[in-house]
């Protein structure tokens, strides 16, 4: 049940990371000619907020498929990238018929892809998974310590 938890946990990290990292930046780009207005601190307070859920994902203690999820998405959609730049900014929403704010946040994705800055945060979200004290439950480790028996004689001073 708790991988499942961390599954569903990782969808949303993933959307978080592709959508709302992706909207922030195009609107933190848009809004640099102007002086600080309220886009911008709207911006730089959506930026937080991903970073905030990124950071809680990948070291919270959750199941590593939390950070799974949403490192795999960007490292595949980052080799899709090295492997064929077209069909990869293909999958980022341009189309007129999409809502404004989608096509502000594929613009946003399509600057953090080709910058690298996704291939970085997936490299950065894989790390936690291969620890293997993430795929063991709490109680494991409690259970371990009640194996030793104490000594009668008492400490070491």
């Amino acid at each position: 049940m708790r991988h499942l938890g961390g599954f569903v946990l990782g969808l949303v990290a993933t959307a978080a990371l592709l959508a709302g990292a992706g909207w922030a930046v195009q609107q933190a780009m848009a809004n640099t000619q102007a002086p600080a207005g309220q886009p911008l601190w709207i911006a730089l307070g959506a930026m937080a907020a991903v970073g905030l859920v990124t950071g809680l994902v990948t070291a919270g203690r959750v199941s590593p498929l939390a950070a799974f999820v949403p490192s795999m998405a960007l490292l595949a959609w980052t080799v899709v990238y090295a492997l064929d730049m077209n069909r990869a900014l293909s999958f980022i929403p341009a189309e007129p018929s999409m809502h404004q704010i989608l096509r502000d946040a594929g613009a946003g994705a399509r600057t953090l892809l080709t910058s690298g800055v996704y291939a970085l945060l997936g490299v950065a979200m894989f790390i936690p998974v291969l620890m293997p004290s993430r795929w063991a439950r709490r109680d494991d480790y409690e259970d371990e310590d009640e194996d030793y028996e104490e000594s009668r004689q008492g400490g070491y001073y």
